[in-house]
């Protein structure tokens, strides 16, 4: 490639020192910006997702737009679940809707297994496009987790408590642990292609996953996510762990084999320290706060940065993802800011 790769980031997954404090945004690809919400009223998430060039132009923009140290790939958790046999409808205003829920361990049973280059030849025809022609920053890839994933394919869609889900672990503990090595197999398989496409990090969402005491977290999911993170360990290329409202799983994340840990806004950089936790951290102002006058954004940025630095490195990312209503040029500016005050 031509152009001069900016590998700040991946320096500071690695714990290497950088000249300034890195930066992406989760769902900074979409979301608020204006030249996507104009794909949006032709093509779905799904139809833009199929199409390596529009996928490839909605991943790179906030890349162009905002000037951050990465690129995340634009799809959705719910992308490889499809080839399992799950059938998958992502409802505006609601978010995933699945028709054929999970209800018992034949359910289970059903589900198959995810070829990539077969089913999702479009993604990894993506990452090939904006690594090898389109980007000068690390292409981040993803996967959900299994407990995650599992909640959707439960629940049948978005939930605020997953009794379901937890109410299927509970009774029927053996489907459950074969759901979680079906899903597990998915991950890797599915994460694997997209390193040998070209990802050059990797960031496993277990979102929903505080849903759990950290007493059920050591029993029905670590050993699965010890088996992921070990499997994807092997290919060298730094592996982020991220949840919200889970300050009481960061220490069993911390024994995961992950380079990074992601903070939600909830818990703060010397809060996670004093726990314990001593993998890089990425983090973790508030997305609200993007909403605010510029005065509270750069303050509040500020305490971050210097926190970050005090603390020897970290990558600068919001406690969750970017909303709608937060502006475009209020991102830029604030990308531009923490290069700017966080350069040494």
């Amino acid at each position: 490639m031509a152009k001069t790769m900016n590998d700040t980031l991946i320096k500071a997954y690695k714990g290497e020192e950088t000249s300034h404090t890195p930066v992406w945004y989760m769902r900074q690809a979409g979301r608020s910006q204006p030249e996507y919400r104009a794909l949006k009223e032709k093509y779905s998430l799904f139809e833009i997702t199929h199409q390596p060039e529009l996928c490839a132009y909605v991943t790179r923009l906030p890349v162009e737009n905002y000037g951050v140290d990465a690129a995340i790939l634009y799809k959705d958790i719910m992308s490889p679940l499809p080839a399992l046999g799950v059938d998958v409808e992502i409802k505006s205003g609601i978010g995933p809707v699945i028709h054929n829920p999970i209800t018992n361990f034949q359910d289970v049973e059903k589900l198959g297994s995810i070829n990539p280059k077969a089913d999702v030849p479009y993604v990894l025809d993506t990452i090939r496009l904006l690594t090898e022609e389109q980007l000068d920053v690390p292409l981040i890839g993803f996967s959900g987790a299994p407990f995650t994933l599992a909640s959707y394919m439960i629940e049948g869609g978005p939930s605020k408590n997953y009794n379901k889900t937890k109410a299927f672990m509970y009774t029927d503990s053996a489907a459950w642990f074969a759901l979680m090595e079906k899903l597990a197999d998915m991950v890797i398989t599915y994460v694997e292609a997209q390193i040998e496409a070209g990802a050059k990090a990797i960031q496993i969402f277990d979102s929903w996953v505080g849903a759990l005491n950290a007493s059920d977290y050591r029993v029905f999911i670590k050993p699965v996510m010890t088996r992921i993170f070990s499997e994807l360990r092997q290919h060298g290329v730094p592996l982020i762990t991220f949840g919200v409202g889970a300050r009481h799983l960061l220490m069993e994340w911390n024994d995961l084999p992950v380079d990074v840990i992601g903070l939600d806004w909830r818990t703060s950089i010397t809060e996670a320290r004093e726990i314990g936790v001593t993998k890089v951290l990425q983090g973790n102002l508030d997305p609200t706060l993007l909403l605010t006058k510029w005065e509270t954004i750069e303050d509040r940025a500020k305490a971050l940065i210097d926190e970050g630095i005090a603390d020897g490195n970290h990558v600068f990312n919001l406690g969750h993802g970017v909303t709608p209503d937060i502006k475009p040029e209020t991102l830029k500016k604030l990308t531009e800011y923490i290069h700017r005050y966080s350069k040494r």
